[in-house]
């Protein structure tokens, strides 16, 4: 088990730091800019559907659920036909302890009716979906990446596991494959990483790829299609 640090990133929000791997486990320039470009902005909002199923590797800190979250809420706002809503299934080996979540300060980035959401889908129980809001149901499996059994096909991807050179082992080629034959037409997968390898194995898979512009202190990041 891991024992992380928090600390400030760039833009004010917080991070967790891992000593015994030397790795953070957001971008030190900024964590909330980093999940706002490389999954809610380039992934979820590219997806157009009214009910979107998203699949996560890699819970962690909650944010990048939390702020799907938050843009489910703001899409509702203008939403002039059926209630949009989100499913959002997680996969997370070492869940954090809410000793450690309570202490993370992306809720209060957000207005007053947002903040109880974060504390919310810490504290719910797994394994089942469970409702945190109107348009959002949440997930969380306990598993290693590897022994995800998958139970449902997905729109938006996003593969925010640790950098390949630090978990190599959570980047094989049975998953993209795996993650290919359980997306949907048109389906989208979003991550921070650019590396040559891992955008052959999304290809292989059968994805088409693209770099495109990543968030601030990273030049590229990966999205797939199918």
């Amino acid at each position: 088990m891991f024992n992380p640090q928090i600390q400030f990133t760039a833009d004010g929000s917080h991070t967790l730091y891992i000593p015994e791997m030397e790795e953070h486990y957001h971008s030190v320039n900024g964590a909330i800019q980093e999940s706002l470009h490389v999954y809610i902005e380039a992934g979820l909002n590219q997806c157009k559907k009214e009910t979107i199923n998203v699949l996560e590797f890699g819970f962690g800190t909650g944010l990048n659920a939390f702020l799907t979250i938050v843009e489910a809420e703001k899409r509702n706002l203008n939403c002039k036909s059926a209630l949009a809503k989100i499913n959002y299934t997680t996969i997370e080996k070492y869940p954090l302890p809410v000793a450690i979540t309570n202490q993370l300060n992306y809720a209060k980035e957000f207005a007053i009716k947002y903040q109880p959401y974060f504390s919310k889908i810490h504290t719910c129980e797994w394994g089942n979906f469970v409702k945190i809001s109107t348009h959002f149901q949440i997930k969380k499996i306990q598993s290693d990446f590897s022994d995800f059994q998958f139970e449902d096909n997905y729109d938006v991807i996003f593969y925010d596991a640790f950098a390949p050179d630090k978990q190599s082992d959570v980047w094989p080629q049975e998953i993209f494959n795996k993650i290919f034959q359980h997306s949907n037409p048109n389906a989208i997968l979003t991550t921070y990483c650019a590396k040559g390898n891992i955008r052959r194995m999304m290809q292989a898979a059968g994805f088409q790829t693209e770099r495109i512009p990543g968030p601030p202190g990273k030049r590229e990041m990966l999205r797939a299609r199918k």
